[in-house]
């Protein structure tokens, strides 16, 4: 979508630069997923230092004697830090935060305000469920809700302001599927499942909508009342091309999920009321596409359709 947004937008690019922009922001992503992976393994490493050295005070109380090490001793940030696969991409992505440290303190603070932390640290029992659980509202409470945070990434690229969230929903996927059993060698999340397949259907979607932007507009035209396409918001149009593409080009995509995609995305990116517009518009096509029979689905794509 941004990608079919800036290059209506701009000049003198032509579609075979654009597609390969598309793939880099891509890749870029996922390069901001592990930044966002590596952070919690620096937050204890910090925070363990500082138990230490509560331990060296001229008076120590018993509490800096004998602190609450369930956060540092966390099973499931153990794992991320010593997980061999993500070690390696760390390296290839040259992610160093030893001048950032002021960064890392402020999120421990952000942590330790939280309710998530004030519950976890306050409950004796330990397990690796309990530990994963954890990480998993951290990442959902502290992270997704940290401006601050969110804004540290967009100042290292701007684009990450918008790949922020995306990136935080592969961090707490891919957290969620670690086992205790796997160790070190739990699986980290690649750019793309399938490479090949993947990037097919970003050049694919991208050109289609571009080849046939006209005629998904006349789609569009017919369904709206009392309304021209001039009046309509740009991302609102340029969404119902996605979908309509979604529709006709990708028998394996369920209608169902192109429905529920474009209207997620609209909530984030367009109007007030765009997904209600959007809902309708699709329905009347969808129904149309049915009736005319170009509404073909096979495999997957014909569930919950």
């Amino acid at each position: 979508m941004q990608a079919l947004y800036a290059y209506q937008t701009r000049t003198g690019v032509t579609i075979a630069a654009a597609e390969k922009e598309l793939l880099k922001t891509v890749e870029n992503c996922h390069v901001l997923f592990v930044w966002v992976f590596s952070i919690l393994p620096e937050v204890v490493r910090y925070r363990a230092n500082k138990l230490e050295s509560f331990k060296e005070k001229n008076n120590p109380t018993e509490e800096d004697l004998n602190p609450n090490t369930k956060f540092v001793d966390n099973k499931v940030i153990a794992q991320i830090e010593n997980n061999k696969a993500l070690e390696i991409l760390i390296e290839n992505y040259r992610i160093k935060w030893d001048n950032d440290q002021d960064f890392i303190i402020n999120v421990f603070k952000e942590i330790e305000a939280s309710e998530v932390y004030q519950k976890y640290m306050g409950t004796p029992s330990r397990s690796y469920e309990g530990d994963k659980n954890f990480v998993l509202d951290i990442i959902q409470y502290v992270f997704g809700e940290s401006d601050y945070i969110r804004w540290f990434f967009s100042e290292k690229d701007p684009n990450w302001m918008d790949d922020y969230f995306e990136a935080l929903s592969m961090l707490y996927k891919n957290v969620d599927t670690f086992k205790e059993k796997k160790g070190d060698d739990c699986r980290i999340f690649p750019v793309f499942h399938d490479k090949e397949s993947d990037v097919d259907f970003c050049k694919h979607l991208f050109r289609a909508v571009l080849e046939h932007g006209e005629e998904y507009e006349q789609m569009i035209e017919g369904k709206i009342r009392n309304w021209e396409m001039e009046r309509l918001i740009g991302m609102d149009t340029l969404l119902l091309k996605m979908a309509i593409c979604e529709l006709q080009d990708f028998p394996l995509i369920p209608v169902k999920v192109t429905m529920n995609e474009y209207i997620e995305i609209s909530k984030m990116y367009s109007s007030e009321k765009s997904k209600i517009f959007i809902n309708g518009v699709l329905d009347k096509i969808i129904e149309d596409l049915r009736n005319s029979g170009q509404l073909t689905k096979t495999g997957r794509g014909l569930y919950q359709n």
